[in-house]
This record gives structure tokens, C-alpha cells and sequence, in this order.
């Protein structure tokens, strides 16, 4: 007997379990997912709506179904052990047990839907407005998706495949209750190398850089497109709802034809069209008429609703106006949502745009602003500590900080020859052994001796450059090999545990003491970062290391060290606290949308 039929068995003789909330892993995939079976009955069903063969090494075809969730719905898992127990199907039956999942199948599954928000302007709340539906959906018993066909950003993360999506998408199928987003939500992600080119990764591998014209003309009609439709019809067949969020304006009228990232993508997948307009900025109503002016009619045909987004003061008051919009372009207002102060992670850099620092608490901490700082939501998790978190361009700036972080970048060379011209590599040497200094992936890389870079990698030319000189170390580029990998690791100290990604080029020769014990299963040998702690320095290449309480509170207490005692460890888990505040955004807009709207636009009788 193998090993799946003999654990099929053991889970044909338990029966019904519903979600297992006793387990370690739990839930391993979506919450509130039935665990009566944790391995299918029906593997390999070889059924193309819920697996893939992948080939192995050796060229053998295995089938791959670590996608597909149909087993864990409840009332799936209940009618399958149901149908086993009544006929006395035994684990190995493979027909009898294929015949149960095609009645499953029959009952059960059926293709989802997709509904797409599309904004009449840049930051006009898409990416909240996703999230809040996803969760919206997700309480109301839907397996639900996020989708972005193309997002540019350099703020990514890493999924439990090594593949890289945007940091908005891994929110947003947080906000639907999965714990494991994939590539297929953010296939096509654009990180910007300069002002014209980017590097386009698809379903989250590197595919080549592209100028802006290569990108429409090359890119776009062929693998672009085929990518979209690829991606959105394998979420269509595993989710019962899938939310697309658009990217910028749909009516850009000078790339219309070539635009996959909204309305082609809304025609891709047949979805029903919200349009969202953010107030705040003014000329709202010209915005929105505008953008569906600009559309084609049969673009046009799927705006079903429109949402006037983060209202100060007394919602009602823009009533007037929304019915007189509404009635001059025959599309509804279907909710008019206040502004809503919640604190989540930003997508992007546009976060700076007016703002130097965040917080109001009494600790300074001064965060070096780089000119191409990727991964900045490694610093959100410091808002739960008594902080004031200051973007830093200039030496002055670090007067009075208590901790020192130098973050993540797309050109760790550029950005080492940027802190020499400032004067900020001279302000931070200046600091060694008096505050904490903590470099993240490239800012770690800046604190070594120096930086090779043979073949010019980082764009800046070949040669070595220089580093801050703060560990004994050497950071090097000879290839384009990226590392992209999900970590889990402890403080080898005993400080705790720490839980975040890797995303980087480049290699890391230390000589230091490792900062990090990794605990990731088949990795529990390797060690991580450097550190020395008598000097305060410390060292990583893993984001998202603020997650976690414990290496939070080994900063906030020393920075503490110097004045007043040092608080209690904090107890707060920055996922959970993030988890809370979706349920507020979610909260926020259900109250403000037409609910009976609502529920027609997901059943498709609009």
C-alpha cells in the first residue's frame, strides 16, 4: 500500500472533521477550509479543471494538483466521504472513486466569475477597493481570487513556489482568507531598471528587459496577451469569484488598443466593470464621465456601477451629485465610501510623495530614503511601536535618531555611490557603536567592505566600489542569477522567530557572526545574516523581518537601552494586525455599497 492510499485510508476511517484547527499547518490553504481530506482521494484524477502534469527531471509526467481546493469546500468533502462510506469504496477503488468525483464535479463545481474595478484615475482606491470586496466575498462564503494582469511595482514578494508577484496582490488574496497567493494572480509584474526600461517577469520568473516600445509592440500582443488569458481561465476554473483589479486609467487613449492590463483583461475573463473615482482629488464627476465617454461602447457596456471613493466629511452630501452623474451616463452610484483611516501596506513609492515620516511616537528612527528603494513595507511593522519612522535624504537628518535602517534596493551600487555623494555614508560610519544599524538585502550588502561587480550587473559599469565598512564582509555579482525564496528562521541568540522572503542578486561572502538560525524544513543547516551585536550592527537579506515581534523588540530595546527602561516585549504579529484592519476596510465599504446591487452584479443579472 503507498503512502497516499494509506493515509486516505486513515481518513476514510476518522470521517468528517471539518476544518482542523488543532493542526500546526492549519489552515494550509484558504480559511475555513475542510481538512477531512488532507490527501485526495482521487489523486492522480488526471482531470485538467484541477491539475497539470509537470515533467521531472528524468522527462516523467507527474500530476500536480497543489493548486486545486475543490476537496477542502465543505460541502464537497462532506459529500464525497458521504458517497465512499455508502458504497464502501475503499482508498485504492480508482474507478468507483472517480465515479464519486464526477457526480462531485456535476453537483459542485461550476466555472467563477469575474468582476474587475477599474479606476478613473491613478490611486483612485483600486487596489483597497480589491481588497475590501475580496474580503467582503470571502465572509460571505466565496472562494475567492485577486487578479492583476500587469502591475508595475518594485515592492514584490516571494510565493511558496519562489516566484515573484506584487506585494498589492499578496494583500489582497490575504484579504480573500488565502494563505498561499500565487503567481497566477499577478502574472505579468514590471520592475522598472531606469526611466524607459523594465525588467518584465511573467507568472513570476524573470522574461527579459523591455523598453516601453518594445513592451507594446513586441511583448503585449503575444505572450503578454496569451499570459492574461492563461492565467485568469486557471483562477476562473478554481475560484467561484475572481476580482481584478485594473491598472491606471482604462481610457488611456493613446494606448487603448494595446492596453491588457484593464478593459481587454475585463473582455478576457467577461466581467462586470465597477468604475471607482477618488473625491478627494477634485473634479470627480468630470473624471468619471470622461473615462466612460473615452471608452468604446462595448467597453462601456460593462461599467454596471460606479463607487465615488474616500469621502471626508458627511457622505450624503455628495448624493446630489452622484444621481445627476448617474443619470447623465445611465450607470448607477452604487456607493459613495467616506474616507477611511485604516492602516494597511502601500503598493508603491507614490507613499513619499508629500510625506517624510510616519508615526508619532517618541523613538526616531531614521530609514535611508535611496533613490531606488524597493521592499519599503519592511518598515510598516515599526508602526506598532512607540516610533516616528523618517525618510532620510541628507546627513542632518540623522541627528537624534535611534536606530539607523538602510533598506532594500533595485541597484545596491548606484545607491553605495549616492550615500558617498550625500555625505550619508560618512553620517552613517559616524554612528557605528552608538545606535543600531540594520541593513535589509541591498542596504546589507552596503554594509560590507565592498561591492564586485565584474561584468557591470547593477548597470553602474565594471569595477569594484567601496562599501560602508561596517561588517567584514563582501557582496559580489557574477551572474544574473536572482535568489527568490520564502525563509523562516530563528534569532540565533534565542531572541525568537523571524519569518519573511528573499528577493536579490548578487551573493554575500560574510566573515561575521550569523544573525539568523534558518528553520525552514530541508534547510535547517544554513545560517543568515550577520550581525555584531556589541556594535549594534546587524545585517539581512530577509524582508519582511519586522513581521515578527521578536527582531522588533531586540531594536526597540536597544534603542530604549540609552534612556528609558525597556518596554515589554510587544505581542502584536504584524500579519494579524494587518488581518484586523482588512476586516475594518471591509466593514467600511459593505456599508457604504448597495448591498441588493451587490448581489445581483455577483449573480451576472445586471
Amino acid at each position: 500500500m503507498d503512502t497516499i492510499t494509506k493515509k486516505v485510508s486513515q481518513e476514510i476511517a476518522a470521517g468528517d472533521i471539518g476544518p482542523n484547527l488543532s493542526c500546526r499547518y492549519h489552515p494550509s490553504h484558504f480559511t475555513g477550509q475542510d481538512c477531512t481530506f488532507c490527501y485526495c482521494p482521487f489523486y492522480p484524477c488526471l482531470d485538467q479543471t484541477f491539475g497539470y502534469d509537470v515533467i521531472r527531471e528524468n522527462g516523467e509526467p507527474v500530476w500536480d494538483c497543489q493548486d486545486c481546493l475543490f476537496i477542502h469546500r465543505h460541502a464537497v468533502a462532506q459529500f464525497v466521504m458521504h458517497e465512499i462510506k455508502d458504497k464502501g469504496l475503499a482508498a485504492g477503488d480508482s474507478r468507483l472513486l472517480q465515479e464519486v468525483l464526477s457526480e462531485a464535479k456535476r453537483r459542485y463545481w461550476h466555472r467563477g466569475r469575474a468582476l474587475m474595478v477599474v479606476g478613473a484615475t491613478s490611486d483612485a482606491g483600486k487596489s483597497v477597493a480589491v481588497a475590501a470586496i475580496c474580503r467582503i466575498l470571502h465572509r460571505a462564503g466565496y472562494l475567492v481570487a485577486p487578479f492583476k494582469s500587469q502591475n508595475m511595482s518594485l515592492n514584490s514578494r516571494v510565493t511558496v513556489r519562489g516566484c515573484e508577484i506584487s506585494m498589492i496582490q499578496m494583500l489582497q488574496a490575504q484579504a480573500a482568507g488565502l494563505t498561499n497567493a500565487d503567481e497566477h494572480m499577478n502574472p505579468i509584474l514590471l520592475k522598472p531598471k531606469g526611466d524607459t526600461v523594465s525588467q518584465v517577469m511573467v507568472e513570476g520568473k524573470p522574461f527579459g528587459d523591455y523598453t516601453v516600445e518594445q513592451y507594446y509592440k513586441e511583448f503585449v500582443p503575444g505572450p503578454g496577451r496569451e499570459a492574461v488569458k492563461r492565467n485568469l481561465d486557471f483562477l476562473l476554473d478554481r475560484y467561484d469569484m475572481v476580482v481584478m483589479e485594473g491598472a491606471g486609467s482604462p481610457a488611456e487613449i493613446n494606448i487603448y488598443d494595446a492596453d491588457i492590463a484593464n478593459m481587454q483583461a475585463a473582455a478576457l475573463a467577461d466581467a462586470d466593470c465597477l468604475l471607482i473615482v477618488n473625491v478627494e482629488w477634485g473634479g470627480s464627476f468630470a473624471y468619471a464621465i470622461g473615462t466612460i465617454e473615452l471608452l468604446s461602447p462595448a467597453d462601456r457596456a460593462r461599467i454596471k456601477g460606479i463607487i465615488l471613493n474616500n469621502v471626508r466629511g458627511d457622505p450624503q452630501k455628495l448624493r446630489g451629485g452622484a444621481d445627476e452623474l448617474a443619470k447623465r451616463v445611465g450607470i448607477p452610484v452604487v456607493g459613495i465610501v467616506p474616507h477611511l483611516d485604516i492602516d494597511l501596506p502601500n503598493e508603491d513609492s507614490e507613499v513619499f510623495r508629500g510625506r517624510n515620516s510616519r508615526g508619532t511616537g517618541s523613538k526616531r528612527i531614521a530609514v535611508i530614503k535611496l533613490p531606488r528603494i524597493a521592499n519599503f513595507t519592511d518598515l510598516d511593522p515599526l508602526s506598532l511601536e512607540d516610533t516616528t519612522v523618517v525618510y532620510v535624504t541628507r546627513p542632518e537628518e540623522l541627528a537624534g535618531a535611534g536606530a539607523v535602517i538602510i533598506p532594500g534596493t533595485k541597484n545596491t551600487v548606484g545607491d553605495m555611490h549616492w550615500l558617498e555623494q550625500t555625505g550619508l555614508a560618512d553620517a552613517i560610519r559616524g554612528l557605528k557603536e552608538k545606535v543600531p544599524i540594520v541593513g535589509i538585502c541591498g542596504g546589507y550588502q552596503m554594509m560590507g567592505r565592498v561591492l564586485h561587480d565584474p561584468h557591470g550587473l547593477e548597470g553602474e559599469g565594471p569595477g569594484d566600489t567601496p562599501g560602508l565598512g561596517l561588517f567584514d564582509s563582501e557582496s559580489h555579482w557574477d551572474s544574473y542569477d536572482k535568489r527568490v525564496i520564502r525563509d523562516r528562521g530563528e534569532l540565533i541568540d534565542g531572541g525568537g522567530e523571524v519569518e519573511g522572503y528573499e528577493i536579490h542578486m548578487g551573493k554575500t561572502d560574510s566573515r561575521e557572526q550569523p544573525l539568523f538560525r534558518i528553520t525552514s524544513h530541508g534547510r535547517r543547516d544554513e545560517t543568515e545574516g550577520s550581525v555584531r551585536s556589541a556594535q549594534m550592527l546587524f545585517g539581512t537579506y530577509l524582508h519582511g523581518v519586522f513581521d515578527r515581534p521578536a527582531f522588533r523588540t531586540k531594536l526597540m530595546n536597544l534603542i530604549n537601552a540609552g534612556g528609558a527602561p525597556a518596554p515589554a516585549a510587544p505581542s502584536k504579529d504584524y500579519a494579524a494586525e494587518v488581518d484586523r484592519n482588512l476586516d475594518r476596510l471591509a466593514d467600511g465599504f459593505e456599508s457604504a455599497l448597495d448591498l441588493s446591487f451587490f448581489r445581483k452584479l455577483l449573480r451576472g443579472e445586471l
